[in-house]
């Protein structure tokens, strides 16, 4: 894949496809005007004859118009202009790609002019087109046996690009490109099924981190040594699986000696049966995605790695498989973390916040400035915000906000919720410190209630992807978020953003 901005109008950039956009009530761009005018005025007629599409999710594909330097034209409708919005753009952006791909172009010049919001912001221009670029290209790693089609490559040219702005555009195309890439590894781990994606397969994944990039220390506990780090609530969801548990640590130490690191802590349940507190059969498989905040950790730190941030960066990941069996734990156990805190499991498929407890336990040895996990923690959250927007919560409003902002400007939203006192009294048990759940009024949030107890002192934050992970049904698979979100943090952190 590759990147590169032109200032050349549309009638000389030479490409196998020019894309461009058409609001229903409003004059041509300059650059379609420019072109048009190369063609003769024929868009023109062809508007005005009500055969270009203008509504917003319409498309045409014209060929071989006479006057144009390239054989194809795709045209994308944007509806109104006054509603025009950079989800509108990403949207047309999407399918003018989804055309495109459908052809044998390998080059491509972008011609769809995003609003001004975006406009006046070139760097997450560039990273929004090298990410939505790349989205499109990604193929599902499935394990059919047929012969596979080649790999489709595209090189995206943005049309009419100059000036001031076009380093900063520039910067974008590089580190969208670094995002892409991490979120296809994030979306291939997520897709994988369980008997293949395990606990040691994420550490083997780790481990081939380190080996690729040089920054990155990654070191890997097997049960034993987690054991001896007196994980007793990971322990016991790992207990009545016959894959044995793993703990990963990765460290990227890009910025000064000495300075505090974010810690981010990732959800690893390779697979969800719910223990003995079994799940409902339907879409059980989809449970295969329960590791995707362990997935995002992996992919985050390829990111900083990948980009050479100036900034200290620890990832933690909880590995697990959650399984019935004669040695699972029941409900009803109670069990000790490793902040020596006695827990009561009144449901064993509230995993998640006891493999996320000792984890986050287990991050104050890095005398971090920010610890954040991410985690597939609740259904609640799904019914919460649905499948648009992470929820986050956490004891530093101020770090939620900068997560909340992150994903506002990567178009990858999250929305903070309460996170007050009344939610942990919900947790309240008669024979430990505390119970694993809270019952079914404001689940989200009691479960982000339980890990603030293991945060004290710490400037923490808490997401749930329960719902933006991945997606159900025909189109079923990752999604590769929330990692535009975290990788814009951190960008934004070590000093190399917008």
């Amino acid at each position: 894949m590759h990147f590169e901005s032109l200032p050349s109008s549309l009638s000389r950039v030479r490409a196998d496809c020019i894309a461009i956009g058409v609001h229903d009530d409003e004059a041509f761009s300059p650059l379609v005007l420019e072109l048009d005018k190369a063609l003769g005025g024929k868009l023109k007629a062809l508007k005005t004859r009500g055969d270009l599409p203008t509504r917003a999710g319409e498309s045409l594909l014209l060929l071989d118009l006479p006057g144009a330097r390239t054989p194809r034209i795709v045209v994308v409708g944007l509806g109104a202009a006054a509603n025009f919005s950079r989800r509108g753009w990403r949207k047309a952006v999407s399918s003018a790609l989804g055309v495109v791909l459908r052809t044998l172009s390998a080059r491509l010049a972008l011609a769809i002019e995003p609003p001004a919001e975006l406009a006046e912001r070139p760097y997450y221009l560039g990273r929004a087109i090298a990410e939505l670029t790349h989205s499109a290209l990604y193929r599902t790693n499935d394990l059919k046996t047929a012969r596979k089609p080649r790999a489709p490559a595209l090189a995206a040219v943005l049309a009419g690009s100059a000036g001031a702005g076009v380093a900063a555009l520039r910067r974008g195309f590089d580190h969208g490109s670094a995002v892409a890439g991490g979120m296809d590894l994030l979306r291939n781990l997520g897709n994988l099924p369980g008997n293949i994606c395990t606990p040691r397969y994420l550490a083997a994944q780790a481990k081939q981190l380190g080996s690729t990039y040089r920054s990155l220390k990654v070191k890997v506990l097997d049960e034993a040594a987690i054991r001896r780090q007196g994980m007793g609530c990971l322990l016991a969801v790992s207990a009545g699986s016959a894959q044995p548990p793993r703990f990963i640590a990765i460290e990227h130490r890009g910025g000064k000696a000495g300075a505090a690191p974010v810690v981010l802590v990732g959800k690893g349940v390779t697979f969800d049966t719910g223990g003995i507190s079994l799940k409902d059969p339907g879409a059980m498989d989809e449970m295969k995605y329960d590791m995707c905040g362990a997935g995002s950790v992996l992919a985050a730190m390829q990111v900083v790695a990948e980009l050479r941030l100036p900034i200290n960066v620890v990832g933690l990941v909880a590995a697990v498989e959650n399984m019935p069996g004669s040695r699972a734990t029941r409900p009803g156990d109670i069990v000790t973390s490793a902040a020596g805190l006695s827990v009561e499991i009144l449901n064993t498929d509230a995993e998640g916040r006891l493999i996320l407890c000792d984890a986050l336990h287990y991050a104050r040895r890095y005398k971090p400035a920010a610890v954040i996990d991410i985690a597939t923690l609740t259904g609640a959250c799904v019914i919460a915000l649905g499948h648009h927007i992470t929820g986050i919560m956490g004891n530093d409003d101020a770090l939620a906000q900068e997560l909340v902002q992150a994903g506002n400007r990567a178009d990858d939203r999250g929305w903070q919720l309460p996170l007050t006192d009344e939610y942990a009294e919900q947790l309240k048990s008669n024979f430990a410190d505390m119970a694993n759940i809270g019952g079914r009024d404001g689940g989200v949030i009691t479960a982000g209630a339980f890990l603030g107890k293991f945060t004290k002192g710490l400037s923490w934050a808490h997401m749930d992807i329960a719902g933006t992970a991945w997606v159900s049904g025909a189109q079923k698979g990752g999604t590769g978020r929330p990692l535009p979100l975290l990788a814009d943090f951190l960008i934004q952190r070590a000093g190399r953003g917008a």
